[in-house]
C-alpha cells in the first residue's frame, strides 16, 4: 500500500496555538531541570531527556479524546506531561522519592498512571510495542472506540518483535497508531548506518498497514496526521503508521556525550527548526499573543517546574516496606 504524505496544515484558533505553546514549553522547561537535578546528584540511574522532540507528543495528544492510551518507551517524560499527568509526582518518581507515580521505585523509565491511560515507560527497546498492541485489542474486544498510541523509536524499527505485532494488528485490525519518532540517531548511530531504507513509514506495507511520514518539528503538522491516524482506527479500519521525523538536542541520555555528530549540527537544528520557536513565531506575527504575553506563560511555567522541584526534594523516600507491594495483583 502507497504511503501518503501528509495533508495541508488547518487554520488553528489562537487560544489552541497557545496552549500548544504553553504544553511544549512545559515540557522543555521541565526536561531542563530534570537534567540540572540529574548534574546535582538528585536523580540517579538511566535519564533520557525529550528536548527538542516535543511538538510529536503535543501534537498527537491534541489528536486524541478521553480514554484513549499512549505507551512509549523509556524517553517519556514528555509524553507524561502532554497527557496530563502532574509535574510533581513525574519529577519525584525522577528522584525515586515516595510523593512519585510509582512511590519511587519505578524512576525515570517505569512510571504509569490510571487516570490518564499512561501504560509506561518502558526501558527494553521495542518491548512496549506489542503490549501497546494488546491494549488496543482489549479496546477493540469492548467494543468502545478507543485508540491506543504506540510510541517507539527509528532503532526499535529494527527490532523482530515490531513486525510480529505489525503481523498481529493488521490480522484483526486493531485500534493501535504506531508512533515512529525518527530522531535519526537511535542510541547513538545514525539511521541510514543502521537502517537499509531510509522510509520507515513503509515498513507496514507487507501487512496491508498504511503510513505517511511526519514533519515532527512542526506541531500543526503532527496534529493533521493523528488526526488521520485516529480517524482511521476509529473507523474499524486497523492500525496506522506514523513516522515522524524529530530531532533530540541532547544525547541519548545524561551519560552519552554525543559525539556522533558535531555540535554546529545540533546548534543548526536549534536555530532552524526548534519547534517551540516555531509556534512562538506564529503567535507573534499573527498577533496572537505579544512579547510580554509569552514572557508571562514562561514564567508560569517555570514557576510549576520550580514547584515540582521543591516538591521532589521534600518527599521522603521510600519506606523500607514498599519493597514487598505492588509485587503480585490484588486478588478479585
Amino acid at each position: 500500500m502507497a504511503a501518503r504524505k501528509t495533508t495541508p496544515k488547518p487554520n488553528v484558533s489562537s487560544e489552541e496555538l497557545t496552549q500548544f505553546y504553553r504544553d511544549m514549553l512545559l515540557i522543555r522547561r521541565f526536561e531542563e531541570k530534570a537534567g540540572q537535578l540529574y548534574g546535582m546528584g538528585l536523580i540517579g540511574g538511566f535519564c533520557h531527556l525529550y528536548i527538542g522532540q516535543e511538538a510529536v507528543v503535543v501534537g498527537l495528544e491534541a489528536a486524541a479524546e478521553d480514554g484513549d492510551k499512549r505507551i512509549t518507551s523509556y524517553r517519556d517524560h514528555g509524553h507524561m506531561l502532554a497527557c496530563g499527568m502532574d509535574p510533581n509526582g513525574v519529577m519525584a518518581e525522577l528522584t525515586g522519592r515516595e510523593g512519585g507515580y510509582s512511590k519511587g521505585k519505578g524512576g525515570s523509565m517505569h512510571m504509569f498512571s490510571k487516570e490518564k491511560h499512561f501504560y509506561g515507560g518502558h526501558g527494553i527497546v521495542g518491548a512496549q510495542v506489542p503490549l501497546g498492541a494488546g491494549l488496543a485489542f482489549s479496546d477493540k474486544y469492548r467494543d468502545n472506540g478507543r485508540v491506543t498510541f504506540t510510541y517507539f523509536g527509528d532503532g526499535a524499527a529494527n527490532q523482530g518483535q515490531v513486525y510480529e505485532t505489525f503481523n498481529m494488528a493488521a490480522l484483526w485490525k486493531l485500534p493501535v497508531v504506531f508512533v515512529i519518532e525518527n530522531n535519526q540517531y537511535a542510541m547513538g548511530t545514525a539511521q541510514q548506518r543502521s537502517t537499509s531504507t531510509p522510509d520507515l513509514h513503509t515498513r507496514g506495507e507487507a501487512f496491508g498497514i498504511p503510513g505517511e511520514v511526519v514533519d515532527g518539528m512542526d506541531v500543526l503538522a503532527v496534529k493533521v496526521a493523528g488526526k488521520t491516524a485516529v480517524g482511521h482506527c476509529r473507523a474499524g479500519k486497523g492500525p496506522y503508521i506514523l513516522e515522524i521525523k524529530t530531532y533530540r538536542y541532547r544525547g541519548h541520555s545524561m551519560s552519552d556525550p554525543a559525539k556522533y555528530r558535531t555540535r554546529e549540527e545540533v546548534q543548526k537544528m536549534r536555530e532552524e527548526r526548534d519547534p517551540i520557536e516555531h509556534v512562538r513565531i506564529m503567535l507573534i506575527e499573527g498577533k496572537h499573543a505579544s512579547e510580554d504575553d509569552l514572557k508571562a506563560i514562561d514564567k508560569e511555567i517555570k514557576a510549576v517546574v520550580n514547584a515540582s522541584a521543591e516538591f521532589a526534594k521534600e518527599s521522603p523516600e521510600p519506606a523500607l516496606e514498599e519493597l514487598w507491594t505492588d509485587i503480585y495483583a490484588e486478588a478479585t
